[in-house]
């Protein structure tokens, strides 16, 4: 089988890295890839919003099976773009991705099928958001409601801030159009978890949980980012929890977008708040979370392949799903200054001292492969993974083998996953 990835971050690394443990699988290609990518598959110098190169590019080299990693090209339909020449590709379709294209959409899906999330109201023009917000308790969260690279969030504690947050969103356009409409929510407190989910429209399984880290400093401090680091599994997803979530949560969003007309198939990531009244949904996205591919796919048993093509083919009640009794952390290497301003193009020391290592794993983000070797080429550059018995021993791997990893400019958070290993 040849399958094509698209994307070029650490998620598609991760899946790329599980596609390649698959016994159906003789060649990938990954589009357009990055230099780590680049040592397991091809990569095509194809960008992810190119549908007719890239549905030209499977064409003429025969693929099997089509992997959709990022939000953007889901959202815009790549997976119908593949469909529609007859290509089978994995994601959900167009109609399906809007739940996390829309968060508008997504709010008001839960309210009308009431699966339990913040309280919210949707607003269009800053005017009316203002005067809402001089009704409001604060903190208060407001989101854009378009795709912003897991940015567009603002967490306001006064109303003057919240004032500010509308005319970042709405009239500077710092996300674009993504803030052409907001959708101002409740403050939920509690511990946050992510829970990603096969789905094949009818049946939904979850994988393994995970807990991300946003903020760029240490002690969640500083700008919300991408993502600096995770852990898995969540110590706070316990069956309870779990038992809740499927029956409350997973299976409902399944039913509601199906009843909708936009059965989903594919991933469905479930981002969850622990709350003192009962887990709730924070945000969906339609795909494997970045960097929490990172810690939950090492993890999985399965062959990635196998349980992908059962979801295709409304087969994914016939898939036991299976993790190893293990942990996994992940702590992201980034350029220093990220997420606003940093340099690239330093040389990266030390990649192979990791990969000989069993049960560590170096995925790769932003890089690029150079006559010097490979080079920084983003802002978050790598996410170094180990696994251990524990949260804290995989913690402690992981950290350990951030110093074997050396390149001018290099930033971590120091604390990821320490308040679990602590508790």
């Amino acid at each position: 089988m040849k399958v094509l990835i698209i994307g070029g971050g650490g998620r598609e690394h991760a899946i790329a890295t599980s596609v390649a443990k698959s016994k159906q699988v003789e060649k990938i290609y990954c589009a357009p890839g990055n230099a780590g990518i680049g040592q397991i598959a091809e990569c095509v110098n194809i960008g992810v919003m190119e549908f007719d190169k890239l549905v030209q590019f499977a064409k003429e080299n025969e693929i099997d099976f089509t992997i959709v990693g990022p939000d953007d090209p889901l959202v815009a339909g790549a997976v119908d773009a593949f469909e529609a020449a007859g290509l089978t590709a994995f994601g959900p379709r167009k109609n399906a991705a809007i739940i996390e294209g829309s968060k508008a959409f997504s709010k008001d899906l839960m309210k009308k099928y009431n699966i339990p999330t913040a309280s919210y109201e949707t607003f269009t023009t800053s005017e009316s958001a203002i005067e809402y917000l001089s009704t409001c308790d604060f903190p208060i969260v407001l989101k854009a409601d378009g795709l912003a690279l897991g940015k567009g969030v603002l967490i306001c504690n006064t109303y003057e801030e919240a004032k500010e947050g509308v005319k970042t969103l709405m009239l500077d356009k710092q996300f674009g159009h993504a803030g052409d409409r907001i959708v101002v929510e409740e403050f939920m407190t509690g511990r946050e978890v992510s829970v990603l989910c096969y789905c094949d429209g009818n049946t939904i399984v979850p994988m393994t949980s995970a807990q991300d880290h946003k903020r760029a400093k240490d002690g969640d401090l500083g700008l919300n980012t991408g993502g600096m680091g995770t852990f898995s599994p969540s110590p706070f997803y316990t069956d309870e929890v779990d038992a809740f979530c499927k029956e409350h949560i997973y299976q409902p969003t399944m039913d509601a977008m199906k009843a909708e007309g936009r059965e989903f198939v594919g991933i469905l990531f479930c981002g969850l708040m622990l709350t003192d009244k009962g887990p709730k949904v924070l945000e969906y996205n339609a795909r494997f979370g970045d960097p929490e591919a990172q810690v939950v796919l090492p993890r999985m048993k399965n062959d990635i392949i196998e349980v992908m093509q059962a979801c295709i083919d409304h087969k994914l009640d016939t898939i036991d799903l299976q993790f190893e009794d293990n942990a996994a952390v992940c702590v992201v290497l980034a350029s220093n200054g990220y997420p606003e301003h940093y340099e690239k193009g330093f040389v990266i020391e030390g990649l192979d001292k990791v990969a000989k290592k069993e049960g560590y794993y170096v995925f790769h983000a932003g890089t690029k492969q150079t006559e010097q070797g490979i080079v920084t080429n983003g802002g978050r550059v790598l996410g170094v993974t180990a696994k251990g018995a524990t949260l804290k021993e995989a913690r402690a791997n992981a950290y350990e083998a951030t110093k074997l990893v050396t390149f001018e400019n290099k930033y971590m958070r120091t604390d990821i996953g320490k308040a679990i290993d602590e508790a």
